[in-house]
């Protein structure tokens, strides 16, 4: 049951019917919960197990972490007169050191089961190729996988509720039923965004009426995940796996235009199936996190990252960058550098060393081959020399006297952030690492700027000049609305609500016209799944 299917959308409209139809208001967020694993059933059967088994050691793990912090807290009350400064620093200690081992089986026992399902394939074929290289024979454990809808979606949900609760930050939810709703939430399963939990968690339970505003705000922000998926990512999609399949068939020049193809296809795709979810979510009025703010109008890498999948970049910021920079191995090592003399590298160094640790973790959880771990290099290792010559490449801006907030030069930084991005989508559509270099190198060494006149290679992706044109002007479109988003740093939904109830039905209409008339569908056509719905 794909996310953009009539059968999707019968059920949802089903959903959210009885949530909003359900007599007792108290429990209307068991609708919810029953929606979610009904859908979960339905497309994941047996698999369903997974992220129940994730939910009953979550909520265990929570209760456990907050039953032994509450304990430590009485007990300290109860003897504060009697215990003496260190026996108060001992136990504290003691109680931490129980938590901590809490946490760690509650992680590792998750993580362990994403790590095992996604990863073991290429752990398995890794070993093979080793102990094949110095000549001995091993035969590979015939076991197969099928990785759960959205398992790293409601794994990273699920255990950043775990450490926040390890952390004091939220309460340990006390009713199953809730927390279970929490991480399976139906429109969010798919491909997320994550969400936190002091953020999410009250309105997934609150009561709710139905509300006409939220229903025509949500509604736009449907239709218009469904314009960028069906106009422009399923039909991107045909010239990139026909490239991809054999880059070796194809020019350098092909190959850079496939690319950028991709570029628009991905953000369409990835952040047309966010709308969708996000727009259903707010209909039952709920709103989850923004998970894209304009990535491509970026001025750095960082910033890039800062915009793109933004709730998953949070994650990382909080439950591993952090963690990492400010632990005792990176503080020494900062420390150490200022005592030699490196004052400004003791500063940036551990902090980009952290960063480059979290990006190649960012590689691995999208993929378990060497492509992978080197987009997450790539893009790690650009920021961390960046931050690195940041007193340098500032003093050379001064010397040229180049204003930073210059048109042109923000335009410069946007083109240099957007190649060096690009740089990095090699890697996420090659076959292989090896194929990923070919194809930088041949873009660079076999570029004709004369090619890009005929597509005639590229015809036998079954798709012809009209079907760039639709593309190309549905780029435009989300250029447009991305524009005015940037400028007004405010929602252009919001905007246009804020119009006459004819105009916003006017454009309510002209996206169902467009969309039925140069949509992406239909016989003869094969639906393309969502990028990230591996994930």
């Amino acid at each position: 049951m794909g996310i953009i299917s009539i059968e999707f959308f019968a059920f949802t409209a089903a959903a959210i019917l009885i949530y909003y139809l359900f007599p007792v208001k108290k429990y209307q967020w068991t609708v919810l919960l029953a929606a979610s694993y009904a859908y979960y059933i339905l497309n994941c059967n047996k698999y369903v197990l997974y992220m129940l088994v994730t939910t009953v050691t979550t909520y265990f793990g929570a209760r456990i972490l907050e039953r032994a912090a509450e304990k430590s807290k009485q007990f300290l009350l109860k003897n504060r007169e009697s215990l003496t400064k260190e026996s108060k620093k001992e136990f504290k200690a003691k109680t931490q050191r129980k938590k901590r081992l809490i946490l760690a089986a509650v992680l590792v026992f998750n993580f362990g089961i994403l790590a095992f399902l996604k990863y073991f394939g290429f752990c398995a074929d890794s070993v093979h190729s080793l102990l094949g290289a110095v000549g001995i024979k091993y035969t590979e454990p015939s076991f197969s996988f099928i990785v759960p809808l959205g398992i790293s979606f409601y794994t990273f949900q699920s255990m950043g509720y775990v450490i926040d609760v390890y952390r004091g930050k939220v309460n340990a939810e006390k009713n199953f039923g809730k927390l279970a709703l929490f991480v399976s939430f139906f429109p969010q399963i798919v491909q997320g965004p994550i969400g936190i939990y002091s953020d999410l968690a009250h309105q997934l339970y609150e009561p709710k009426k139905f509300n006409y505003d939220r229903f025509k705000s949500g509604g736009l922000l449907i239709l218009w995940g469904i314009f960028k998926k069906l106009l422009i990512a399923d039909r991107a999609v045909k010239v990139i796996k026909l490239v991809t399949a054999d880059s070796g068939a194809f020019s350098g020049t092909y190959i850079l235009f496939t690319v950028i193809l991709y570029a628009a296809q991905l953000y369409a795709d990835f952040s047309g199936g966010i709308d969708i979810c996000r727009g259903i979510a707010e209909i039952m009025g709920i709103k989850m996190a923004e998970n894209f703010k304009r990535p491509y109008f970026s001025k750095t890498l960082t910033e890039y990252w800062h915009r793109w999948h933004v709730s998953l970049g949070d994650w990382l910021r909080n439950y591993l960058f952090y963690p990492i920079s400010i632990s005792k191995p990176f503080l020494k090592m900062s420390k150490s550098m200022k005592k030699h003399g490196m004052k400004y590298f003791g500063k940036v160094f551990p902090t980009a060393l952290a960063s480059l640790i979290t990006f190649i973790v960012i590689g691995i959880w999208h993929g378990a081959e060497a492509k992978y771990i080197a987009f997450g290099f790539w893009n790690g290792i650009v920021i961390m020399i960046s931050s690195l010559m940041k007193p340098l490449t500032d003093k050379l801006t001064e010397k040229l006297h180049i204003k930073r907030e210059n048109f042109f030069y923000s335009v410069f930084c946007m083109v240099r952030t957007f190649i060096v991005v690009l740089i990095g989508y090699y890697f996420d559509i090659a076959r292989g690492f090896k194929d990923a270099v070919n194809m930088i190198w041949r873009s660079v060494a076999d570029f004709h700027i004369s090619e890009l006149a005929s597509f005639d290679c590229l015809a036998k992706s079954k798709i012809d000049i009209f079907d760039y044109l639709i593309i190309f002007v549905g780029c435009l479109v989300i250029f447009a609305v991305s524009l005015v988003q940037e400028k007004k740093k405010d929602s252009v939904r919001k905007l246009l609500c804020e119009k006459s109830t004819v105009l916003q039905w006017i454009l309510y209409i002209l996206m169902i016209v467009a969309i039925a008339l140069f949509g992406y569908y239909g016989p003869g056509t094969t639906p393309a799944d969502f990028v990230y719905m591996q994930f």
